[in-house]
């Protein structure tokens, strides 16, 4: 019978430090479901969640000569590494797109066919072009390439302050073009 070798923490965080497999093996056994119960509680897509735990476990790999025993035990460390990753994957841009597009894509079949709102001819880039341009752009740029303010702000040399003004401005011009 193979009986499973058991690690005290501080045995465990040694040989972690030493890069040891075998101990990384048996950090990922005992401790991925309470990682993952922590990430689920921030993502809820099951694929996303499972793919940042093994992102989570890529971090403890390359961070666990960051660990200090004095500072707290290594399953609050742990702990930190995974709502970080959890946190750091929400704010991601690749995520945020994601989630618009399922938004937009469930949304579209919630629309009942009798609301009066004809979506293959409401003609919505119709409008955006006779918008200024300067508004125009900064609509193209949010809406239709699902940028963020501040990441309109980089591609334009706008201070972020100026990009929310003119996206305020065209969403009220727009109005004027579809009633």
């Amino acid at each position: 019978m193979n009986k499973e070798h058991t690690y005290r923490e501080d045995e465990l965080v040694l040989l972690l430090k030493q890069r040891d497999a075998q101990a990384f093996g048996y950090l990922y056994d005992h401790y991925a479901a309470s990682l993952n119960g922590i990430i689920c509680s921030f993502v809820t897509d099951e694929q996303y969640a499972l793919d940042a735990l093994q992102e989570c476990f890529v971090k403890i790999w390359n961070q666990v000569q960051a660990y200090d025993a004095s500072k707290g035990r290594l399953f609050t460390w742990l702990a930190a590494v995974a709502r970080n990753t959890a946190i750091d994957m929400l704010r991601s841009r690749n995520w945020k797109n994601t989630q618009q597009h399922r938004e937009l894509s469930g949304a579209a079949h919630t629309i009942p066919a009798t609301s009066g709102w004809n979506m293959d001819t409401i003609g919505l880039r119709g409008a955006v072009k006779n918008l200024r341009e300067e508004y125009r752009q900064v609509i193209e740029l949010a809406y239709f390439e699902g940028m963020s303010h501040s990441d309109i702000a980089a591609e334009t040399g706008m201070p972020v302050g100026t990009v929310k003004t003119r996206l305020r401005a065209a969403l009220i011009e727009l109005r004027k073009f579809i009633k």
